[in-house]
């Protein structure tokens, strides 16, 4: 029988690798993407047909969700988030107001199943221990509103299966790298910064951290195993800027910092690294919002997911091997910064 999945946002870090994982399984594919000459560059390869859509329009890619398919939705407005500007109310009308709006267009198509990704940063972490799904909505979203848009469209899609016949099932990753991350996110600079040597010391922080291609995974297998209504954290255990830079260097000979910053240093600089960019209208790679989370240090259960989803995670060093890999293949990289990867 035949296999059918839309699939939103098909040129991120999530949405290319999820493609590539339905592609293997033997899925036909449709990517919704904003500029299919992207989806050429990065998709190219793959037997599936590109769709050319933005989640401010809805109405004009609608006619791509059909009977029987199920929609994989995982565009968002997250990178800018964390760039200068005032974003709310763009990034509430794409993430909360849009994904309503598109798991309304296909269920009165007959899309019968969606799975939504979410994030794990709705989680309330614990001072001690790893935060499952039972843990209450994060305080920490009021601040971080990417989080926020994502703690509102979980409670919207609670409230639409109320009275919706579909099913929607929501995974909720962790801090994601990995090979295909083009834009790049703040994962994939991070890494591109540390090979070429642009950051004098580390942050004394982390995340839980999974591959994309094993969050993909899960998201494949939540298509016919997942619970209505159900939510997954998927993520591999916590990475700190130390694991990192040490297994990059391990990976490629490039020397990591040995210099740390205490919290309340780092918390000043992507203050004035915020300004500096409000006032230039240039990207920060130091947002408060972002190194808050980073300092948080939280830890994630996801013995849901590797239960019921069968979720499994590379070890750091493949993740990273494989990322650096990529960049290397596509242009990112100096050769000599890469001279010991593999």
């Amino acid at each position: 029988m035949e296999r059918r999945a839309i699939v939103t946002g098909a040129t991120g870090l999530l949405g290319g690798n999820l493609c590539r994982s339905l592609v293997r399984d033997g899925w036909t594919v449709k990517a919704v993407v904003r500029s299919p000459e992207k989806a050429q560059r990065l998709l190219g390869d793959l037997d599936l047909t590109v769709v050319r859509g933005d989640m401010t329009d809805i109405a004009a890619f609608a006619p791509a969700l059909e009977e029987g398919a199920v929609l994989f939705h995982t565009a968002a407005f997250f990178r800018e988030y964390y760039q200068p500007g005032k974003h709310w109310e763009t990034m509430k009308r794409i993430n909360v107001d849009g994904t309503m709006e598109l798991l309304r267009q296909a269920e009165s198509r007959g899309v019968a199943r969606t799975v939504f990704t979410s994030s794990s940063g709705v989680i309330q972490t614990r001072p001690t221990g790893a935060a499952d799904e039972s843990a209450p909505y994060s305080s920490f979203a009021q601040k971080n509103l990417y989080f926020k848009t994502k703690v509102l469209a979980e409670q919207e899609i609670e409230r639409f299966l109320r009275t919706s016949r579909m099913d929607v099932v929501l995974i909720l990753p962790g801090w994601m790298m990995g090979p295909g991350d083009a834009a790049p996110t703040s994962a994939g600079q991070l890494i591109l910064d540390l090979l070429a040597k642009k950051l004098p010391a580390l942050i004394d922080g982390g995340s839980s951290l999974a591959d994309a291609r094993d969050v993909a995974d899960a998201m494949v297998t939540a298509a016919s195993r997942g619970g209505r209504g159900e939510r997954y954290i998927v993520t591999g255990p916590l990475a700190t800027m130390r694991d990192i830079a040490a297994t990059l260097e391990s990976l490629t000979g490039v020397a990591a910092p040995t210099k740390v910053m205490p919290n309340w240093l780092a918390k000043g600089v992507a203050r004035v690294s915020d300004t500096w960019a409000a006032l230039t209208g240039t990207p920060t790679r130091m947002p408060v919002a972002g190194i808050a989370t980073m300092i948080e240090k939280a830890q994630l259960d996801s013995a849901k997911a590797q239960r019921e989803l069968g979720a499994t995670f590379r070890p750091l060093s493949v993740t990273l091997s494989d990322t650096v890999g990529w960049y290397r293949a596509n242009g990112y990289l100096p050769s000599e910064a890469i001279a010991g990867s593999s």
